[in-house]
């Protein structure tokens, strides 16, 4: 589970990385990284905390298998969190092929995406 400062919540947040952010696509996800924005929710002028959000439709398949792929990629995320720049907004999308993609497979795919758009995963 991600810790409650690093979920993206709020849907300007979403609309945010997704408008104005990078985008890199993988055969099971899609993911969008806007990278070190300032949270104007935020009080003070500490470094905002680097924040994950995730999208993940019925095409994906019914709410048990959408439940499942969102335990894995919040799970994923979380182990991941340190590479981003501070006050990064992230949003994963997950692709139809998330459904019957193993852990490894949306391991290696998140990574490659991370990759791509700079934010130094593994």
């Amino acid at each position: 589970m991600l810790p409650t400062e690093n979920r993206l919540r709020r849907r300007e947040d979403f609309a945010t990385a997704v408008r104005r952010g990078r985008r890199a696509g993988r055969p099971t996800l899609v993911v969008h990284l806007r990278s070190g924005t300032t949270d104007p929710h935020a009080p003070g002028e500490s470094a905002p905390p680097t924040r994950a959000g995730f999208v993940v439709s019925k095409a994906v398949g019914g709410a048990v298998v959408r439940n499942q792929v969102k335990r894995r990629l919040r799970h994923l995320m979380r182990e991941r969190l340190a590479a981003l720049p501070p006050g990064s907004l992230v949003v994963v999308r997950a692709l139809p092929g998330a459904g019957d993609a193993d852990h490894a497979q949306l391991a290696r795919d998140l990574d490659a995406a991370l990759r791509r758009l700079g934010g130094g995963a593994r």
